[in-house]
């Protein structure tokens, strides 16, 4: 048997996409009230934003982390790293510098990882005609910069499989392998390979020994169609609507994923989130019960 360390993302309570809304202190409170054992900050407004974040306000929160018996995991970064913005605008010294706030509170609170993300896809205009080679190109160079910057910390990044680049499973492994730095990994999700029909198994298995994080959340695809009247039928419409549940009502089968994850050698946190409207309903009562819920369905201990 081995032991599964359990977190909460504080994004689940930060009042997004009209769910109840707490404050981090109550976060952190909730958290260890519900028996989690460690949360990951949410990286802005209205939780842990760098910039009203001082030295101060960090001791408040470490006294309340110890207060409650909890561990930081770390901060959950918010960039793109192929943002559009006119030429002069220095967009990528402000994602640098942000995302070392963000390696600087986590250092402070002893939370050893700070999520980042990759980029997405914008239009070719939006982008200013980058090339996709050029904007991977990009991306592996500010990954390695922040990486570099992170490591003066004590901090590992984990490049979370969400945005468009690199969100294939074999391109975020050659992405971290490009990147070059041992201190920025993946952050390996099992939603993201589920939805775009990858095996989450095999996946994470490969993907164990690259991981220094895994987010999790639960859905259910909703096909979608559109009425052909000269056929007198429907066609089918891509991609489906899919919306997030509590963590035994979703599709995903996190024992399994995790247990290949563990078994690629992965022996991180397991943290989860609620990120998106739930089908159950935004008020404190539900989100708490599908905390509870991810609880019961990801135990503290599982047979290898």
């Amino acid at each position: 048997m081995s032991t599964i360390r359990r977190g909460l993302f504080s994004v689940s309570y930060a009042g997004l996409w009209g769910q109840a809304e707490l404050t981090l202190e109550d976060t952190i409170a909730k958290a260890a009230e519900l028996g989690f054992e460690g949360i990951l900050f949410m990286g802005k407004r209205p939780h842990l934003g760098p910039l009203e974040t001082d030295e101060g306000r960090l001791a408040q929160l470490k006294a309340r982390l110890r207060s409650w018996g909890m561990e930081a995991i770390g901060v959950a970064a918010y960039n793109d790293f192929l943002l559009p913005a006119a030429a002069e605008v220095p967009v990528d010294e402000m994602q640098l510098s942000y995302i070392e706030g963000c390696c600087r509170a986590a250092a402070f609170l002893e939370g050893p990882v700070v999520r980042v993300f990759t980029a997405y896809e914008h239009s070719p205009s939006a982008a200013a005609n980058i090339a996709p080679n050029d904007g991977r190109r990009k991306v592996v160079e500010l990954l390695r910069a922040c990486g570099e910057r992170a490591a003066r910390y004590g901090v590992t990044l984990a490049v979370q499989n969400h945005h468009d680049l690199a969100v294939d499973t074999g391109e975020l492994e050659l992405l971290l392998c490009e990147v070059g730095l041992a201190n920025v990994r993946a952050g390996y999700d099992a939603w993201s390979p589920y939805l775009r029909g990858e095996d989450i198994c095999a996946a994470a298995e490969r993907m164990g020994r690259h991981t220094a994080l895994t987010i999790a959340a639960n859905y259910r695809r909703f096909r979608r169609y559109r009425y052909e009247p000269q056929l007198v039928n429907y066609q089918r419409c891509e991609p489906d609507m899919v919306r997030a549940t509590f963590t035994s009502q979703g599709e995903i089968d996190y024992p399994a994923f995790l247990r290949a994850l563990r078994a690629g050698g992965y022996n991180g946190w397991v943290v989860y989130e609620m990120c998106s409207p739930l089908i159950e309903g935004s008020s404190q009562e539900v989100l708490d019960a599908a905390a509870r819920d991810f609880l019961t369905c990801v135990g503290p201990t599982m047979s290898e």
